[in-house]
């Protein structure tokens, strides 16, 4: 294993990891590998309602920062918000 290969895959347990200290009744969570960096996936846990997933890039130096957990949290909570926010059918606002 090269050591860029071994970076990927500490980056990618320390996010889950992170991950693991998280549990939502409506949301469930996984990460993936995506260059440097990791690709964190939220999809509505009932699947069956033809909801979109939402991806969020996690770039390394977020992933190696000290403060990581932190920042993972505000990220977590932020994409949350968004994804939620594009879940809807109707609003004043949408144009299609």
């Amino acid at each position: 294993m090269t050591a860029d290969e071994k970076e990927r895959e500490q980056r990618i347990q320390k996010v889950f990891s992170e991950l693991a200290r998280y549990e939502h009744p409506l949301f469930v969570f996984d990460a993936r590998p995506s260059g440097d960096g990791v690709e964190l996936e939220i999809r509505y846990r009932f699947d069956d309602a033809g909801i979109h997933v939402y991806l969020l890039q996690l770039r390394p130096r977020e992933i190696d920062n000290a403060q990581f957990p932190w920042m993972f949290q505000k990220q977590l909570y932020d994409g949350l918000h968004d994804y939620v926010i594009e879940m809807f059918t109707s609003n004043p606002q949408r144009q299609d």
